[in-house]
């Protein structure tokens, strides 16, 4: 008996046109099934996972009966993609004229952080850029926000990716307008690492105004997408993109979004995935910020720089430095000292049983306290009496020490 065909064998291109080796049958299967079944397919997935890659691409374009979960009018869309549009080995070809190769889970470049995606994992990703995306993802947090952003939106973005790239974090972002575009750009002012994901093909920048901005991130870091190239965008489409910014990344920050803003979809996937959510608050009056607010009266962490997202997503010790208001000149002396100095009168000079009356000690102890706040340059003796040198006074006017 012979065995069964390949299903994917008329998949492969032509090795004579070929210069590269040919992929395996696995990964034009997964080519092929990425023109069919759109981002995030769960459906897809479950096929996927339970009659492999070989079996779903052998029903799909023989046309048979159809597999569970779908209609009969999903099914014959399906059927009818396939043979309409999936070449894989065009596909091939056209990645590797725009410089990109397709990464598919089991590769060695393959992020094992998407798998928490379950059914909704991507089929596999085309990469444009020299840098492993395995490695460079498992030290990358997201930066996402409004398109239609401040310009305290953009600078708070632009300044946290730079702090993170410095920090040694990859800066993950959508390569949309706005607070993605700063993010992007804070890193690479810093000579950092950035990874864009589009929600189009990786050989055709989305927006065209950022061609030039993803053209360079292909250069000094990378552009990643599940979509085969040259396709193009839907609003549905950029959804299911953020999905996989969230799988691949420690943390997610949002940094102005609008309550529908769609950055909020990166957010709340993050949540599900078990990832660190984090916002940065803006004025309580801005309509572009109150998503930001709603996701920090939930499980986000108010985060307002790089140290502090380095703190939640980084190692065990890597810690934001404390903060704390100025330490003024008065901050430095004894409880006691500060007590007596407190007892003084404001205008006039005062003997030392009315100022231990005042500070509830002694004369005694009052005195001793009084010469130390005079070799520190606060008060000045008057005769039987004790006054505020006016430096004093200046002091507890501008924070300044008195001498």
């Amino acid at each position: 008996m012979s065995p069964d065909p390949d299903p994917t064998a008329d998949l492969r291109p032509n090795p004579g046109a070929d210069p590269d080796p040919p992929a395996d049958a696995e990964t034009l299967g997964r080519i092929f099934l990425g023109r069919v079944i759109e981002p995030g397919d769960e459906v897809g997935g479950r096929w996927v996972r339970e009659f492999g890659v070989g079996e779903v691409v052998r029903r799909v374009r023989d046309g048979g009966a159809a597999l569970p979960g779908v209609g009969k009018v999903r099914w014959a869309g399906l059927v009818a993609r396939a043979a309409r549009a999936a070449e894989p080995g065009r596909d091939l070809a056209r990645a590797r004229a725009a410089g990109a190769r397709f990464v598919a889970p089991g590769n060695p470049e393959w992020p094992r952080q998407l798998d928490d995606l379950a059914d909704a994992r991507p089929l596999g990703l085309w990469v444009r850029g020299g840098p492993s995306l395995r490695m460079w993802a498992l030290r990358s947090v997201a930066v996402v926000g409004a398109r239609a952003c401040t310009e305290y939106g953009t600078h708070v973005a632009a300044t946290l990716a730079a702090g993170l790239a410095e920090r040694g974090w990859v800066v993950v972002s959508g390569g949309a307008y706005g607070i993605d575009a700063a993010a992007h750009r804070g890193a690479l002012a810093a000579a950092g690492a950035t990874v864009a994901v589009l929600a189009s093909g990786v050989d055709r920048p989305y927006p065209r105004g950022h061609t030039t901005l993803i053209e360079r991130i292909a250069q000094q870091g990378l552009v990643i997408g599940e979509l085969p190239p040259g396709e193009h965008p839907t609003p549905s489409r950029f959804i299911l993109r953020n999905r996989v910014i969230a799988a691949l990344t420690r943390g997610t920050v949002v940094v102005e979004a609008a309550c529908r803003s769609g950055s909020l979809a990166t957010a709340r996937a993050a949540q599900r995935l078990g990832r660190h959510t984090m916002g940065v608050p803006g004025p309580v009056t801005s309509a572009l910020s109150a998503g930001v607010h709603e996701l920090l009266r939930g499980e986000a962490v108010l985060v307002t720089d790089a140290a502090e997202v380095s703190e939640l997503v980084g190692d065990m010790g890597d810690l934001a430095p404390p903060r704390t208001g100025p330490v003024l000149p008065r901050d430095l002396l004894t409880p006691a000292a500060r007590t007596v100095l407190a007892a003084l009168p404001g205008a006039r000079a005062a003997p030392a049983g009315e100022i231990a009356a005042g500070a509830r000690t002694t004369p005694d102890e009052a005195i001793a306290k009084l010469y130390e706040l005079r070799a520190l340059g606060y008060v000045e003796r008057h005769g039987d009496g004790w006054k505020l040198t006016r430096q004093a006074v200046i002091s507890a006017r501008t924070g300044r020490p008195p001498c």
